[in-house]
């Protein structure tokens, strides 16, 4: 299986959400719903977010796959995560594991993409991503 290749064009889609993960506000933090118990079947609804559409919308690029590194370790890559410097001297591949990461974390911790945008993990990421955008092809997504 072929890699779908990162060009320019698929980095700027990615870009273009700097400004708001660059400063995450207001406009970037879920609602949350739920924690309620049904008094009458004594069943609860745990709580969940629900994302404004700027968090969708990144996240639905994030997981296309010429982001996805299809065998990363979730250890390391959330290790790289967490570490400024880390992410700061991160290669194209070390993004797109870092990316994988911050997709699927939600699957396992509701709440997880809200929390790496508020705690600026997205922003660094894209800061990083931003300096590596020279070195890629100009070519167009096949």
């Amino acid at each position: 299986m072929t890699e779908a290749p990162i060009t320019k064009q698929r980095i700027d889609e990615l870009l273009r959400f700097l400004p708001a993960f660059g400063t995450p506000g207001p406009g970037t933090e879920p609602e949350w719903h739920g924690l309620v118990q049904d008094p009458e079947d004594g069943m609860f609804t745990l709580p969940y977010p629900t994302y404004p559409i700027v968090v969708v919308e990144f996240f639905h690029l994030a997981k296309q796959e010429w982001w996805c590194d299809f065998n990363y370790d979730p250890v390391q890559a959330d290790a790289m995560i967490r570490d400024d410097a880390a992410i700061a001297s991160a290669s194209l591949a070390q993004i797109k594991s870092m990316l994988t990461s911050c997709v699927r974390g939600e699957r396992f911790c509701d709440g997880y993409r809200g929390r790496m945008v508020r705690e600026g993990r997205i922003g660094a990421i894209l800061r990083r991503l931003s300096q590596l955008r020279d070195e890629v092809p100009d070519g167009e997504p096949g």
